[in-house]
C-alpha cells in the first residue's frame, strides 16, 4: 500500500518540479509562445486561408504592395478598392503580392505546415536512428564502436549542407524508389523532391546525435542501477532499453528541439538552390528563390518568408534553450 501511493506522489513531485524549472526559464517560456503560434497556423491554415497552389493566380495584382499599407498610400488604396462599392479592401493582401499575383501572407501561411512538417520528421527520424546506433555502440563497444566512430568522423568533416545537397542529386525526381514514394504519400507533401531533401537533411543530423548518445551512453552503464541490474539477471536488451536508454534521453530531448531548427533552414536552403521542393508549392525557401530578381523592386516577396524561417529557427532555438535548463541534471533548483 505504501509503494502504491509512493509512485505517482513521486511522478507528481517530478513533474512538478519540471514545470517549475521551466516557468523560471524566460528564454523557454518566450521561444514556446512562438513554437505554439507556429504550429496554431499550420495546424488550422486550410480553415484560416483555404489554398490551392495549383490554381493560384491574379495577373491583375502581380508584384503589388501590401494592402496595409493603403492607410497611408494612396496609390496601394487605389489598386486595392473594389470598383463595385468603392470600399479599399485592406485584407485582399496584408504582405503584398508576388510575380504571378499570388498573396504573400496565404503562401507564408501554408508554408508553415509545409516547414514545419519536414523539419519535425527529418529530426525525428535522425533522433531515432542517430539515438539507437549510438547506444549499441557506446554500452557493446569493440568494432562496433570503432566502426561507427570513423564513419561519424568522416561525415562531420564534411559542412552539413554540402553532404545534404549531396544525398540530395542522388535519387531522380522522375521515377522516385518505392520509398520516397510511400514517405511522400505518408506525409501527404505531394512532393518527391521534397521527401528526398527531407531524408538528406535527417541524414547529415545522424552522427549529432549518435556522437551525444554514444557519450551518455558510456557514462551511465557505469552507474549502479545499470550494474545491480545486470548482477540481478537482466539481459542485455532490457539493461539497455529499460535502464540505460531512458536515462540518456535528457540531452537527446534538447537537441532535438535545436536541431529542427537546423533542418528548418537546411530545408529552405535546398528550396533555395531548386533541390527541395518545387514551384508552385508554397515552401518558404522556393518563395525567397522565386523572388531574387525583385527583392529591390518588390522586397516584401523576399522579406515575409524570410521572416517566417527566422521566427521558427528562433523559436526552437529559445525552447532548446529552455529545455536544457530545465532538464539539466546539475541544476539544484
Amino acid at each position: 500500500m505504501t509503494t502504491a501511493t509512493t509512485l505517482p506522489s513521486t511522478k507528481h513531485k517530478q513533474d512538478s518540479i519540471f514545470w517549475r524549472r521551466f516557468r523560471r526559464s524566460t528564454p523557454g517560456k518566450v521561444g514556446a509562445i512562438i513554437v505554439a503560434v507556429f504550429v496554431l497556423l499550420a495546424v488550422f491554415a486550410s480553415v484560416i486561408k483555404p489554398y490551392d497552389p495549383t490554381t493560384d493566380r491574379n495577373y491583375r495584382l502581380t508584384l503589388k504592395a501590401p494592402s496595409v499599407s493603403a492607410l497611408w498610400d494612396k496609390g496601394v488604396a487605389e489598386t486595392y478598392t473594389d470598383p463595385v462599392t468603392g470600399k479599399v479592401n485592406l485584407w485582399a493582401a496584408p504582405l503584398g503580392t508576388d510575380n504571378l499575383g499570388r498573396d504573400i501572407m496565404t503562401r507564408v501561411l501554408h508554408g508553415t505546415r509545409i516547414s514545419l512538417k519536414v523539419g519535425v520528421v527529418s529530426t525525428v527520424l535522425a533522433l531515432i536512428i542517430g539515438s539507437l546506433l549510438g547506444v549499441l555502440a557506446g554500452y557493446f563497444g569493440g568494432w562496433l564502436d570503432s566502426t561507427l566512430g570513423y564513419l561519424t568522423d568522416v561525415m562531420l568533416a564534411f559542412p552539413s549542407i554540402l553532404l545534404a545537397i549531396g544525398f540530395a542529386s542522388i535519387f531522380s525526381t522522375d521515377n522516385p524508389p518505392l520509398l520516397i514514394a510511400g514517405l511522400d504519400r505518408l506525409f501527404a507533401l505531394n512532393s518527391p523532391q521534397l521527401v528526398t531533401a527531407m531524408l538528406a537533411v535527417s541524414l547529415v543530423q545522424v552522427p549529432v546525435y549518435l556522437r551525444l548518445a554514444r557519450g551518455v551512453v558510456l557514462s551511465v552503464r557505469e552507474r549502479e542501477f545499470v550494474q545491480a541490474a545486470g548482477a540481478l539477471g537482466a539481459t542485455q536488451g532490457r539493461m539497455i532499453f529499460r535502464h540505460v536508454l531512458p536515462n540518456s534521453l535528457s540531452p537527446l530531448i534538447v537537441q532535438g528541439a535545436l536541431s529542427i531548427a537546423t533542418a528548418t533552414i537546411e530545408v529552405a536552403a535546398l528550396g533555395f538552390l531548386g533541390i527541395g521542393a518545387q514551384p508552385p508549392l508554397p515552401e518558404w525557401g522556393t518563395m525567397i528563390s522565386d523572388s531574387r530578381q525583385y527583392y529591390i523592386d518588390a522586397p516584401w516577396t523576399m522579406v515575409f518568408p524570410g521572416l517566417a524561417i527566422f521566427l521558427t529557427v528562433l523559436g526552437f532555438n529559445l525552447l532548446g534553450d529552455g529545455l536544457r535548463d530545465v532538464l539539466d541534471p546539475r541544476s539544484t533548483q
